[in-house]
């Protein structure tokens, strides 16, 4: 039977006081799970990978007797995003685990939220490396708010190279309706794009393709435009 190396016990040893519950102080409760699912963990490893997470067990509502352990409800989790989360705290950080590979979009919400800013790293460069036509406009979308710019950057120039195809989407015509702001800088940087990369003839057609959206979009942003409510004036 093989056995851990020095080294990986040491990389493993969290984990391992996590898999026996040793001096576990607090519990993770997700919103979708009962009690009986909630976690056993450390407030000590968790705070020290996460500020958010120190300054909420810091709080008194989470400052329990010696003999009491807390739950804590994280209401914006399903059971297995939080399990992943879990798993990420006490691994070594090196990498998403299989169950993290499987929740990455929403991990990269979590760990914006909680300030794991290692594991939103990691959940990035999974949104970047899947990146495809029929998502790239909701990664956009991700990528606003809070801003990301490596996030923005990645995807806005994916949309700008295969916009041919995003352009005559469903999903397009909905995300102008939600942006036209990014929708115009979309199209225009488009534009810049085929007039450098190809021969004239493409150029024309692409042209004509782009200013054609871009006409659409700047009929959305006139249409969304708050219109001032017409005022009558007595004497």
């Amino acid at each position: 039977m093989a056995t851990q190396s020095n080294k990986e016990n040491f990389l493993t040893g969290l984990a391992n006081a996590l898999e026996d519950q040793w001096l576990v102080d607090v519990r993770l409760k997700a919103g979708d799970s009962d009690e009986d699912s909630a976690i056993s963990v450390h407030k000590l490893i968790l705070g020290s990978r996460s500020k958010v997470f120190r300054k909420m067990f810091e709080s008194e509502e989470v400052k329990t007797s010696a003999n009491d352990v807390e739950t804590v409800t994280l209401s914006e989790m399903k059971q297995e995003e939080l399990e992943a989360l879990v798993e990420f705290m006490y691994s070594d950080g090196s990498l998403l685990s299989a169950k993290g590979k499987q929740h990455f979009r929403s991990l990269y919400l979590v760990a914006d939220r909680y300030e794991v800013l290692h594991l939103r790293d990691l959940c990035r460069d999974e949104l970047i490396s899947f990146l495809n036509s029929s998502n790239a406009l909701e990664v956009l979308e991700l990528a606003q708010n809070p801003f990301d710019k490596v996030l923005n950057d990645a995807t806005f120039n994916y949309i700008k190279k295969n916009i041919s195809t995003i352009a005559s989407s469903d999903e397009f015509k909905m995300f102008v309706a939600n942006n036209p702001d990014l929708s115009v800088e979309i199209m225009s940087a488009s534009l810049s794009l085929a007039s450098i990369n190809d021969d004239e003839e493409v150029v024309q057609v692409k042209e004509e393709v782009v200013q054609v959206k871009v006409d659409e979009v700047a009929v959305v942003r006139r249409s969304t435009r708050l219109r001032k409510p017409n005022r009558k004036y007595s004497d």
